[in-house]
């Protein structure tokens, strides 16, 4: 696994050399996966992890049926600061938020419908320790994830919660690198405690489509923030 991501991140680090560092205008068609696999000697799987990783990170647009564009940015501009992003950053990350905006939308829902006052207090408490927790990122991390798995485990569906319990790992490199990106805007470290608070009150209240809907809307945005975050 490990070579197989080394790979189509040095890929997309060539892909940036040979095209996007000004040889191709914004909106200009980089080369078919066919014809890009044949010039690098690489699966058009190799291929298209690198092209999705430039397309999380802002570089191209990727069009269902179309190929591939680049995008309207200053790339050469900023070339060093994206490549080295483009090799730091683990795409791992946003396909575990792609996992959870489903999973957790609906477990949101599941628990508005079934919490009872002891799930309920274990999301208070972990509100409690979010709020304390601005000069203390470990202790915010912990609250964060202690409120995503106690929302899990408020659903008492056995399959959700032994899911969520095997992804706690995971779960907690997403959470942790969502933040880093996050919270470099001070201001938005308010927006995390507002949205989770929300999101427990739609619970408490037993209104589960309003929960599923701001747990879908959170994890979104702070997916479009840390695709954001990278190329500013």
């Amino acid at each position: 696994m490990a070579e197989k991501k080394k790979t189509y991140l040095v890929l997309a680090d060539k892909l940036i050399e040979c095209y996007l560092g000004g040889n191709l205008k914004p909106g200009e068609r980089l080369p078919s996966e066919r014809e890009l696999a044949v010039q690098f000697n690489v699966s058009r799987t190799t291929i298209r992890e690198a092209l999705r990783t430039l397309e999380l990170n802002g570089l191209i647009d990727i069009r269902q049926g179309g190929g591939s564009y680049v995008k309207a940015a200053d790339i050469q501009s900023s070339k060093e600061e994206i490549i080295t992003a483009v090799k730091a950053e683990n795409p791992l990350v946003y396909e575990m938020l792609e996992l959870r905006r489903a999973l957790e939308a609906e477990s949101s829902f599941l628990a508005a419908k079934r919490a009872t006052p002891a799930d309920l207090e274990k999301l208070r408490i972990a509100l409690h320790n979010m709020a304390l927790s601005k000069q203390d990122p470990e202790l915010g991390l912990k609250a964060d994830l202690d409120f995503h798995i106690g929302i899990a485990e408020a659903t008492h569906n056995s399959i959700f919660i032994e899911l969520i319990h095997t992804l706690k790992g995971h779960m907690e490199e997403t959470i942790r690198a969502t933040q880093n990106h996050r919270f470099k805007d001070l201001s938005r470290y308010g927006d995390t405690i507002k949205e989770h608070k929300e999101i427990y009150l739609a619970i408490a209240s037993g209104n589960g489509d309003k929960a599923k809907e701001l747990m879908e809307g959170h994890i979104t945005k702070i997916r479009a923030e840390l695709v954001e975050s990278m190329i500013l």
